[in-house]
């Protein structure tokens, strides 16, 4: 089975995240079938990646068994000990469109739009950018242990054998940044803040990684096995509201789940702190169906 290529197709510097609710009285199917009927004319004449997820009950009514075994809805907030707050806000469809020119994520986006408007509204857009190639507007690289490209299937999608074998769960969030605040504390501030230096991202010794340091609390380990995920976050917003678009792909929920409760301090009581200076806007995961999947819900090609 094969994952949907635009996960992993890197460089992109203009993208469109829309996420997407039912119309009363239509039905998952329907949705479905509407958005699998975009993804070969936009990928192939409109030159743009697109990768298409459903919220993950409406993916397994459709499709039973073919999305990762865990996969579910982020329903409730989740809080941390000191009253912080991620924010839940699930929709019923995701559509990641990435290009190399913002004319065409801008033409594609609103094709897509056009098509499913029939079954669906929009529930949320948001438009990113990559801001110096690979850092994000903490003004650090990001994705620093991501997973090199080859080794990224393993990470973000089901391995062959097991239900849902080539589907992936997406973390989709938005995170507003206090850029102001975050300034105050300096290089220094922020790099025991992050747990990384910020020129050259080299993660701080032992020593002098502080418990509440982003690189510790996102760090999870299983048996002395480090359990990655697959981000591909870019940036967002304007001078005046920015942040950064999380997106991260992993082949179970759980991983990306600890990983908030471990950010927001519900798993021990330590909270990250780069959680004081960036601010969770919206919060949801879906199930990323393999192409085949997707295939069977498309519209047979017309040989006239």
């Amino acid at each position: 089975m094969t994952a949907q290529a635009g996960i992993f197709a890197l460089g992109t510097p203009e993208h469109c995240y829309l996420e997407l609710d039912l119309l009363p009285g239509r039905t998952g199917e329907e949705l479905v079938r509407a958005l699998a009927a975009m993804t070969e004319p936009l990928s192939s004449t409109g030159g743009v990646n697109v990768v298409l997820a459903f919220r993950p009950e409406l993916w397994e009514q459709v499709a039973p068994g073919e999305g990762p075994a865990d996969a579910a809805s982020w329903t409730e907030q989740l809080r941390g000990p000191d009253g912080f707050v991620m924010p839940a806000t699930q929709h019923d469809a995701w559509a990641w469109i990435a290009g190399g020119d913002r004319t065409a994520v801008f033409d594609n986006a609103r094709a897509l739009l056009a098509a499913v408007a029939p079954v669906a509204r929009i529930a949320r857009e948001t438009t990113g950018w990559l801001y110096k190639h690979d850092r994000d507007l903490t003004g650090f690289i990001d994705g620093t242990e991501n997973p090199k490209l080859l080794e990224a299937p393993a990470v973000a999608v089901v391995p062959a054998g097991q239900p849902g074998a080539g589907s992936s769960v997406v973390l989709h969030q938005v995170w507003r940044h206090n850029t102001g605040e975050w300034e105050k504390l300096g290089t220094h501030g922020q790099e025991l803040a992050m747990g990384r230096t910020k020129a050259d991202s080299i993660e701080l010794p032992p020593q002098e990684m502080p418990p509440s340091a982003h690189v510790a609390r996102t760090t999870l380990e299983v048996d002395g096995e480090e359990k990655d995920i697959f981000r591909r976050n870019v940036a967002y917003g304007g001078v005046t509201d920015h942040g950064t678009v999380f997106v991260g792909f992993a082949q179970d929920q759980w991983r990306l789940t600890e990983m908030l409760r471990r950010m927001a301090g519900a798993s021990d009581g330590i909270r990250c702190e780069l959680t004081k200076y960036v601010i969770p806007m919206s919060g949801a995961y879906y199930t990323v169906p393999t192409v085949e999947a997707l295939a069977r819900f498309a519209p047979e090609d017309d040989e006239g």
